[in-house]
C-alpha cells in the first residue's frame, strides 16, 4: 500500500461504489467520492461515516482489537478488510464467528444459518470476501436457484467481492475504433480490465480464464487519477478503486481463494 494512503481515504475508496448503489451506508454517496479522490472531506466525518457500513464496521472493529491497534481507520486495518494482510491472522476465529451471529442474526437464516452452524472456524476470516460469500444469501442461492436466477446471484457475487486485474487500455468508444484517451459520458471515463470472472460449476464457485471488462474511475465530474496501461488495480461494482502492489494482489488472491474453498 502507498505510503501516503490514509486508511480514511482507503475506506472511502472502495466503500464508494456500494455507497452510491445504495446497498449499504448512509446517504449522500458523493462525500466519499469526493474524499476518495482528494482526501478533501474531514477524516472524522469519513470514520463516522463508516460506522455506518454495519458489515465492514465490525469487521473493522474485530481487526484492530486482535492486532491492539486502537482506531479502527488505521491504514493497516483497513487494507486488512478490503484486501488483506497479516493482520487478519491475529483475528480469533471463534471469537470472529461469535461476534458476527450476535451482530447479523436477522441475517443468518434459513440455509445460510445451517451452514454457520456447521462452519469449522477455520473457514471464518475477517476479510470483506468472507462477508461476501459467507454472510450474504446470495451463495445459498446459487444452489437453489437456477438459469437466469442463478446467473444473478452470481453476477451479485462477482460485483460485490473486490476483484483485481490488470489495465488493458482505454474504452474503445462506440463506433470510433481504439481511441488514445479515457471515453467520457454520463457515467464517467471508463477502461478495459484484464481479471478473472467468478464462476458457478453447479456445485462449486472458483475463478474463471481471463476476460476483459470495462471498468469506470470517474463519475459526475469527480475522478481519482487515471489508470494506466499495465496498472494493476482493484474494483468493487463498476468502479476502479485503486492502484495494487504486486503483493496486495497476492494477498487479495490468497484471501478470496481462502473463501472459495470454504464456501464451496
Amino acid at each position: 500500500m502507498p505510503v501516503d494512503t490514509r486508511g480514511d481515504v482507503l475506506f472511502a475508496r472502495y466503500a464508494f461504489p456500494p455507497n452510491a448503489l445504495g446497498y449499504c451506508g448512509p446517504d449522500d454517496p458523493d462525500v466519499l467520492l469526493r474524499h476518495a479522490t482528494s482526501a478533501g472531506e474531514p477524516a472524522d466525518e469519513i470514520a463516522r461515516r463508516a460506522r455506518l457500513f454495519d458489515g465492514a464496521w465490525v469487521y473493522l472493529e474485530l481487526i484492530a482489537a486482535a492486532a491492539g491497534i486502537p482506531d479502527p481507520m488505521d491504514a493497516r486495518v483497513v487494507e486488512a478488510y478490503w484486501i488483506g494482510n497479516d493482520l487478519l491472522d491475529a483475528v480469533d476465529p471463534d471469537v470472529f464467528l461469535a461476534t458476527l451471529r450476535q451482530r447479523f442474526a436477522g441475517q443468518l437464516g434459513g440455509p445460510i444459518a445451517r451452514r454457520w452452524r456447521s462452519m469449522p472456524p477455520a473457514h471464518a476470516l475477517a476479510h470483506h470476501s468472507f462477508h461476501v460469500f459467507a454472510v450474504y444469501p446470495w451463495t445459498g442461492l446459487l444452489t437453489a436457484a437456477s438459469g437466469g436466477r442463478a446467473g444473478t446471484a452470481l453476477s451479485v457475487l462477482d460485483n460485490c467481492r473486490i476483484r483485481w486485474g490488470t489495465v488493458t487500455g482505454p474504452e474503445t468508444g462506440p463506433g470510433t475504433g481504439p481511441v488514445t484517451g479515457p471515453v467520457t459520458g454520463e457515467d464517467g471515463a471508463r477502461v478495459r480490465v484484464r481479471s478473472r470472472p467468478l464462476t458457478w460449476d453447479g456445485r462449486r464457485l472458483g475463478l474463471g480464464a481471463d476476460r476483459i471488462e470495462s471498468v469506470r474511475w470517474s463519475t459526475a465530474g469527480i475522478s481519482r487519477p487515471p489508470p494506466a496501461t499495465g496498472d494493476l488495480v482493484a474494483c468493487h461494482w463498476d468502479w476502479v478503486c485503486d492502484r495494487l502492489t504486486p503483493a496486495q494482489v497476492a494477498q487479495l488472491d490468497a484471501r478470496t481463494e481462502h473463501q472459495l474453498r470454504a464456501a464451496g
